[in-house]
This record gives C-alpha cells, sequence and structure tokens, in this order.
C-alpha cells in the first residue's frame, strides 16, 4: 500500500468506525483519533446550527453527523465552511428517519445564513442594495421553530425574512411582508426602486398614487437607515 493509499485508507477509517482497522494499529489507538475527529467536526456543527441541536436527542444527532462524515465528500478543508458543507449535505444527501421534522432543510439553512452573513468578507456598497442583506422565503416559520415550537404543516403563507449585517457588524432579522420581499429581492437583482415599484404596483393592483408612493418611500428610507439600501448617487 503506497504512502497515499495508507493515508486515504486511514481517513476512511476515522469518518466511518465501521471500516476495518489498518494493519499495526490497535483499537485503542485508533479510537483516540476517531474521537477527537468526530468531536471536533460534531462542535462546528452544533455551534452553527444551534436551534437544530436541540430538536434532536443525543443519538440521533450522533447518527446525523457521522453520516454527514462518511457519505459527503467536502470541497473545503476550512473550519469555517464546515457547516456550509452540512447545509450541503442536509439539502443532496440526508436521508430522513420516521421522527425527523420536515423542516429541517429550511430550518438549517436559516441558522447557516446568521453565520455566513457574520463571517463575509462582502463590502457594503456606496448606492444599491447591500450585498449582506438577504431577502429570504420560507415554507416553514423558521424564526419561530425551537423545542416549544415544532409545526407539523407549514404555514398557508411563505414566511419572509430579511437578513442583514448591520453597520456594526451585527447580524440582523426583520420579518417581511410579501410585497416587502417582492421589492427586496428586485433591488438586490439590480432593479431601481421607481421601476420595481411601479411594477409591483401594477402586479397587486393598486393605484400608484401619492399615497403609495409615500409608504414605499417609508419603507425604502427604513432600508436606508439600517444600511441595507442606498439610493443612487446622484
Amino acid at each position: 500500500m503506497s504512502d497515499v493509499e495508507w493515508q486515504r485508507a486511514f481517513a476512511a477509517r476515522i469518518r466511518q468506525p465501521q471500516v476495518p482497522l489498518l494493519e499495526g494499529i490497535t483499537a485503542e489507538r485508533m479510537a483516540v483519533y476517531e474521537t477527537l475527529f468526530f468531536n471536533n467536526i460534531e462542535g462546528f456543527i452544533s455551534g452553527a446550527f444551534p436551534v437544530l441541536r436541540t430538536l434532536f436527542d443525543a443519538p440521533r444527532w450522533q447518527r446525523l453527523v457521522r453520516s454527514f462524515m462518511a457519505e459527503h465528500p467536502a470541497a473545503s478543508p476550512y473550519f469555517l465552511q464546515i457547516s456550509q458543507e452540512f447545509l450541503a449535505w442536509l439539502q443532496s444527501g440526508y436521508v430522513a428517519e420516521a421522527d425527523d421534522p420536515r423542516f429541517i432543510l429550511e430550518l438549517a439553512h436559516y441558522e447557516w445564513v446568521e453565520l455566513a452573513l457574520d463571517v463575509s468578507e462582502a463590502e457594503v456598497p456606496s448606492e444599491g442594495w447591500s450585498s449582506l442583506a438577504w431577502p429570504l422565503a420560507y415554507q416553514w416559520p423558521v424564526q419561530r421553530i425551537g423545542v416549544t415550537f415544532q409545526p407539523r404543516q407549514p404555514d398557508a403563507q411563505p414566511t419572509c425574512l430579511l437578513v442583514w449585517r448591520d453597520g456594526q457588524d451585527q447580524v440582523r432579522f426583520m420579518q417581511l411582508s410579501a410585497f416587502s420581499y417582492q421589492l427586496a429581492v428586485r433591488l438586490q437583482a439590480g432593479e431601481t426602486s421607481n421601476s420595481a415599484l411601479y411594477d409591483l404596483a401594477k402586479q397587486h393592483g393598486l393605484p400608484a398614487d401619492k399615497h403609495y408612493f409615500s409608504n414605499a418611500k417609508s419603507l425604502l428610507d427604513d432600508w436606508q437607515r439600517q444600511g441595507i439600501w442606498q439610493p443612487p448617487i446622484l
């Protein structure tokens, strides 16, 4: 066995204890590496998804983390990106057990967004929509889910949220109306506020009158104060 093959076999055993031991390595010695590796990965995942963690008992959580370790070919070695790799596995390789909540994927994404914005190196532009402000829409009321609230059915209407990092580098959250969410998505895509507002008025059957634009201005002013959106520099 070449050195590279040996290293791959060693890594495979660490990820999946069912793999046979390598010749010359005792189970006790291997257990040290397996425990260290599992505890490190599990610690990063638990820290990134604290609400998700509370919804599982210890045996189910361990099975979930071990399945991720064994099955997911992570594309990045950086610890800060483990949460992104875990989310990618949930979206593509995760197999639910009978008692798993149906909202796992959306809750995990919602929790990941906070970490992603917290560590993002993106710069806030001098005008337009901030790259550190993400409008999000979920089937489940993810911002309310916890140990004492675990819905069995999604809401009739989507939960629309805005998550952003402010000027003090604090990640903040607000709930949006369907209209505000659609406006945020259009501004994020680079559309001008006037164009977006006229089109949304037509789409929602609203008169594009003084009252309509006064309300819209109040919303945009609020977003401007919070560093979410800046009007064009003339």
